[in-house]
């Protein structure tokens, strides 16, 4: 390998000065004219950029992502095997489209790798607050709906279906292949298992845990999650219990 290239293959000469605002682009990158490219943020081969997209300093767009109109990224993104709908909200420090935690262990009891080959698709008028991070999928796209709204320092794990307008607070994590209805909202710090699904309509309490199918919409809180009328009651008993106590 020579010193022009980088760890991808790529010649450094590959790559060219963006006119509006001075970051770094591949040739084979498409971008609109309008889209704004910050100075040491950088684009790499097979991207797409639509029309009036604003790229801040450090962001790392990764090959053949593609990124709708008028979003805006912050700094230090970074975006691999992924698409993001028009209008969207990218803060500070989000990850989208890396490698979901998928590992089994082999007869030798060593733990192997699971391939994650998909991608993560976030849809348009979405905000995703700093930090979080969304994995790609394995068997099936990771999936955010439009309209949907997640807050700071937020996982969601591969394979993953949220739908459309949908509210995560802080420092909730969603493990793997979970799928979740329309207009959902969880409070910070909810926790919800692998492989649950989550009917439409659904509010869950601040660090209530998910462990098992919401089928019917409501409000639900507690650990494992039940109606919330029912956790409730819980506290309430507990609390009386003791203060007898």
């Amino acid at each position: 390998m020579s010193g022009l290239e980088d760890g991808a293959g790529l010649s450094h000469q590959e790559f060219q000065r963006w006119q509006n605002g001075g970051g770094q682009f591949h040739k084979s990158a498409c971008i609109d004219p309008t889209a704004l490219i910050e100075t040491g943020a950088i684009v790499h081969p097979k991207s797409v950029v639509g029309a009036y997209v604003h790229i801040g300093s450090g962001t790392v767009i990764g090959p053949s992502v593609t990124i709708g109109q008028l979003t805006k990224i912050g700094y230090n993104v970074a975006l691999s095997n992924c698409s993001i709908g028009d209008s969207c909200v990218i803060h500070n420090g989000v990850c989208i489209g890396q490698d979901g935690f998928g590992f089994l262990v082999d007869e030798k009891g060593d733990i192997v790798k699971k391939p994650q080959l998909l991608d993560a698709r976030v849809g348009n008028h979405v905000e995703i607050g700093a930090n979080t991070c969304i994995d790609r999928g394995s068997w099936r796209d990771t999936v955010i709906g439009d309209h949907s709204k997640i807050d700071n320092l937020v996982q969601v794990g591969h394979n993953v279906v949220v739908g459309k307008s949908c509210m995560l607070c802080g420092q909730v994590g969603i493990a793997g292949s979970v799928t979740i209805g329309d207009y959902v909202t969880f409070g910070g710090r909810v926790a919800v298992r692998d492989h649950v699904s989550i009917v439409s309509k659904v509010r869950l309490a601040a660090t209530s845990c998910v462990t098992k199918d919401i089928k019917e919409p409501g409000d639900y809180g507690g650990f494992p999650a039940v109606p919330i009328h029912e956790w409730r009651r819980q506290v309430a008993s507990q609390s009386w219990a003791s203060k007898k106590n």
